[in-house]
Order: C-alpha cells, then structure tokens, then sequence
C-alpha cells in the first residue's frame, strides 16, 4: 500500500534530524499494540505507551513529546482529567483524542481543554496517520 502521507512523515522526521516522540496513552492493551504498530511501519517515530492517565502525566512530566494520543473513557483518571493535565504541564503538545464511546459533550470538552484533534475507533491506518501528520505540521 502506497500513503504518500507516510513519504511526508517519513520527510518531516529527516529534516528535524530525528524521530518524532510519541505517546500512546490507552487502557486497551490491543489498541495500544495496534498503534504503536502503526508507528512501526516507518522510523519517523519513537513510541512509548502509557497504560492509565497517571502514569501518562507522570511520563509527560518526565520526557519530552512531539505528540500524545489518548483515549477519552478511562478507569481511575478520565481522558479529561488527563488532557487537562499535560496541557498544564506540556501546554503546546498536540494531544490526539481517540475514542471508541465518548459522547458529543466529552468529544467537545477535550476540544475545549486543547484536544487537537478527535477520532473514532475503529481507526483505519492511513486515517491515523494523516491525523498525525497534520497535527506534527503545526
């Protein structure tokens, strides 16, 4: 499968010098498989995972990233609360939504509170990675 918008990630991280970092931040150990999966399929990122919104913010807290997905219906520490704490402590991190059940009123807080953009699972790869690209041009 040919995605040009993989030639432009795969060009973008050449020109900086380096990969982009990128965390994936999810409850679901197959969604984040899959994501990080999709990162794989070139050496324009690093990517590391997070399981649950406090070891998230911990993570943000202790690295730097290019970009952060995350998903919105958590245990313990809602997508939300999440959001709104690395936008404290990494405020000009773009911070992708994905979601498999969130209602329009949540979708519309994490707009609020610096969601870059939001998707729906199930998402299809190029669609991931279009998003991504678009939100790493910024």
């Amino acid at each position: 499968m040919k995605m040009p918008v993989l030639d432009k990630l795969v060009a973008m991280a050449k020109d900086r010098g380096q990969p982009f970092n990128v965390l994936i931040v999810d409850d679901e150990k197959w969604v984040r498989e899959v994501f990080r999966d999709f990162c794989d399929l070139t050496d324009a990122f690093n990517v590391e995972l997070a399981t649950d919104g406090n070891e998230a913010v911990r993570m943000v807290r202790e690295s730097d990233y290019d970009l952060i997905t995350l998903d919105l219906i958590m245990p313990e520490m809602s997508g939300l609360d999440v959001l709104t704490q690395i936008k404290e402590v990494a405020p000009r991190v773009p911070v992708m939504v994905i979601t498999g059940n969130a209602t329009e009123k949540l979708v519309k807080q994490a707009g609020v509170l610096g969601a870059c953009r939001v998707m729906y699972k199930p998402v299809l790869l190029e669609s991931f990675i279009a998003e991504m690209t678009s939100a790493l041009e910024r």
